[in-house]
């Protein structure tokens, strides 16, 4: 077995405010292997995006790590000193951000940005480093990209910028990429062509993804396994054919209820009675269990850990008992 590209252990980032100090993630666990597609899903506030910030270093004070490690091919990265994580970054890891807008500088030419990138990470000349440009271009779908490449960003579509974020993400050939939230603010037909992009990315370049997103549908249509957040931490793991057909957690299985099918079935979408809660008022235990229709006394005094079941895991209590016998 080879080493996988990110592991993630125990991962614990906290934020400190006035009143108190919040813990938005709270001992994540998970591995992306090369060539892999990991989803991670879950409502507004579950930490998704928390953690691929993380996993970059781009936590901003009061934030910061406090706990775990993160091992980008073995090697661990979470306590490296700023300027080693910033080479890293770009060449390593790539990211793609939800809004294109942000990623790219209004006022310089795309190219610029990408020749920029390319010679950063690598000893191309300039010359060389336009012709990759072009060719980045042309592999993420823009058309007659030699001429495009003089184009301004708000001279691009949505879908065009966000082609070109891909492409900037792929400058350096990086082991990683963290696409966050990558087809938000894009069309159902732009977000197909995306998700079909970043499939292949893995498929040819061996580029390992963690796509954070709250879209079950880009999960199951892109991904090879999900991972479910809850609170700061990973509800429920495991391949995404087997998380969305037969959850585990009472969590997943409201996420995967919600979803409305084409079968043409009468019945009434399931519904997760409350919300999400805040971080400076996470209940004791379980984080789920205010909202669960199967808490019992132990959800709410004893914190779930992760239950291996098959080739998922699930931090729940109901399965403790099914793994008694086993021990």
């Amino acid at each position: 077995m080879t080493a996988p590209v990110l592991s993630v252990r125990n991962l614990e980032v906290e934020f400190a405010t006035r009143r108190a100090t919040l813990r938005a993630i709270d001992g994540v666990s998970f591995d992306i292997a090369k060539g892999e597609v990991l989803g991670v899903v879950g409502e507004s506030g579950a930490g998704k995006s928390v953690t691929g910030l993380a996993v970059i270093g781009l936590i901003d004070p009061p934030g910061r790590i406090t706990g775990g490690e993160i091992l980008l091919s073995g090697t661990r990265i979470d306590h490296l000193p700023p300027e080693e994580i910033r080479r890293i970054r770009g060449k390593r890891i790539g990211m793609i951000f939800q809004d294109p807008l942000t990623s790219l500088n209004p006022l310089y030419r795309v190219g610029e940005q990408i020749i920029e990138t390319i010679r950063t990470h690598t000893n191309l000349s300039e010359s060389a480093a336009r012709k990759r440009a072009i060719d980045l271009l042309a592999e993420v779908g823009i058309p007659a990209p030699e001429k495009r490449i003089d184009g301004y960003p708000h001279e691009f579509s949505g879908g065009m910028r966000q082609r070109v974020v891909i492409a900037l993400a792929l400058c350096a050939e990086p082991e990683l990429i963290i696409a966050d939230e990558p087809t938000t603010a894009l069309d159902v037909s732009v977000q197909a062509q995306i998700i079909a992009l970043i499939k292949r990315l893995g498929r040819d370049h061996g580029t390992a993804v963690m796509l954070v997103t709250h879209d079950m549908g880009v999960i199951a249509e892109t991904c090879d396994r999900v991972a479910v957040m809850y609170s700061g931490r990973i509800a429920e793991i495991g391949p995404v054919q087997e998380v969305v057909q037969n959850p585990l957690h009472p969590y997943a299985k409201g996420l995967m209820g919600a979803i409305p099918t084409l079968a043409g079935e009468e019945k009434r979408l399931v519904q997760i009675p409350g919300s999400m809660p805040r971080l400076s008022a996470i209940p004791k235990g379980c984080a789920f269990n205010p909202r669960c229709a199967f808490a019992f006394a132990q959800c709410h005094v004893e914190r779930p850990e992760p239950i291996p079941q098959g080739t998922q895991a699930v931090a729940c209590h109901l399965f403790e008992a099914a793994k008694e016998p086993a021990a």
